[in-house]
């Protein structure tokens, strides 16, 4: 990996992506030190310190609760994730996503109008759960808040695409990834206090930590790169004196093709109560935000359950058997031993319904392992599988995106 950076680095285009994105990044941590207008600086350090902050949200934008970037990337992550969805429900979106260029443009479009609704949305909710570190108690000071917060978050969005397109990989994720790595220090810092407060036993209990975290890391990987080929037989066509075809190739099913979508929706449907309970104070929902908590036994059972159910259910929608199984049958392929047509789909259905089971199985044990460890030594290790599957990602996509462009440029470091 540290060879793909260098040799990376000797090639001007290459360095000047990479020197794009440390720019990025200074920017979108810079802008996390920004209060929004009218806010008690002291105040807002002492809300900092609540447990409401160490959510995933948090993680995501870097600890910046309270600041002009407060939300971050993820009001566009999450209209993404809904224009997605919405692709394949609506045969109307469908039909423009399949226009091309023009049609991804369309979708783009109407991603952002999104985003800046659900930015509205979730700002609001922010500015009301965080008022009373207001100086000014009032609509306008309010409104002020919310219209800069909301701006904050267009301007993390431009940057992402101009990140895309000027940089190595995904700009959005890798916004998260940075701003994730951005609390290590923190983690880290926590982890040596409560093992210098806890002596010799507190010590054993960061090492246990640091060994299951460095397996996770591996076991991450692993998953990450998993996949199962389905071997595919072309037929030969003869086209004049030429023959064509006859090739074999596979289909290449990923373990994670929900990705980390299926921790985000059920951590998210976890925490709507806790959303409520924060804007408007419901206090019967209390001990229902309480039960819940994935650090509890009801809420990490029905944590399980959903990361289970969000697997099998965003993995119907991102692959489609009986339309892979029509364009190798258009194509002329066949799987060997299957007849073309509906049993192609249903033994590529099966497939990927195994396959997803092993993947749903691998992301609740990559999402409750840190739990368990604070169960077992009643400290808070600082990271979640969540954030492990997010970093872990993107740092494997950036490196292949560089090792893939260092090929094309058939440069002789590499190559060797």
């Amino acid at each position: 990996m540290f060879s793909t950076f260098a040799n990376a680095w000797k090639i001007k285009e290459l360095r000047m992506r990479l020197l794009y994105m440390i720019l990025v990044l200074a920017i979108v941590r810079l802008g996390t030190h920004i209060p929004v207008p009218g806010v008690n600086l002291e105040a807002l350090l002492n809300a900092g310190n609540s447990d409401d902050m160490g959510t995933l949200l948090s993680l995501m934008t870097g600890g910046s609760y309270g600041t002009i970037f407060a939300m971050g990337i993820g009001p566009y992550i999450n209209a993404s994730i809904i224009m997605q969805l919405l692709t394949v429900a609506i045969p109307k979106l469908e039909q423009i996503s399949k226009e091309g260029e023009e049609g991804r443009k369309k979708i783009n479009q109407y991603t952002r109008i999104a985003a800046v609704a659900l930015a509205f949305l979730q700002g609001a909710g922010q500015v009301y759960s965080v008022r009373s570190v207001f100086t000014h108690q009032n609509f306008f000071v309010y409104a002020v808040a919310l219209c800069a917060m909301v701006t904050g978050t267009i301007f993390i969005m431009w940057l992402g695409e101009r990140l895309t397109e000027n940089g190595i990989g995904n700009g959005s994720s890798f916004i998260i990834f940075a701003n994730i790595l951005s609390g290590i220090p923190n983690a880290v810092y926590s982890l040596y206090v409560e093992a210098q407060d806890s002596g010799a036993e507190g010590w054993v209990k960061v090492a246990v930590i640091l060994a299951v975290f460095a397996l996770l890391v591996a076991f991450v990987v692993f998953v990450q790169d998993g996949e199962r080929r389905i071997p595919v037989q072309y037929s030969r066509k003869m086209v004049g004196k030429r023959v064509f075809g006859g090739q074999s190739t596979f289909i290449p099913i990923k373990v994670n093709i929900a990705g980390v979508m299926s921790i985000i929706f059920a951590i998210s449907l976890l925490q709507f109560p806790q959303t409520i309970y924060q804007l408007f104070g419901v206090e019967m929902l209390k001990d229902v935000v309480d039960t819940l908590s994935i650090t509890k036994p009801v809420g990490a059972i029905l944590y399980i359950v959903l990361i289970f159910c969000f697997t099998f259910f965003y993995t119907s929608f991102a692959f489609n058997p009986v339309e892979v199984a029509e364009n190798m049958k258009k194509s002329g392929g066949a799987i060997p031993g299957v007849r073309p047509g509906k049993p192609t789909s249903d033994y590529i259905q099966d497939i990927v319904n195994r396959v997803s089971l092993f993947g749903a199985i691998a992301y609740a044990l990559i999402a409750m392992a840190p739990v368990v460890m604070q169960w077992l030594f009643n400290i808070n290790v600082g990271f979640g599988g969540t954030t492990l599957l997010i970093v872990t990602g993107v740092a494997l996509e950036i490196v292949k995106q560089l090792e893939s462009r260092l090929l094309m440029r058939h440069y002789k470091g590499f190559l060797n």
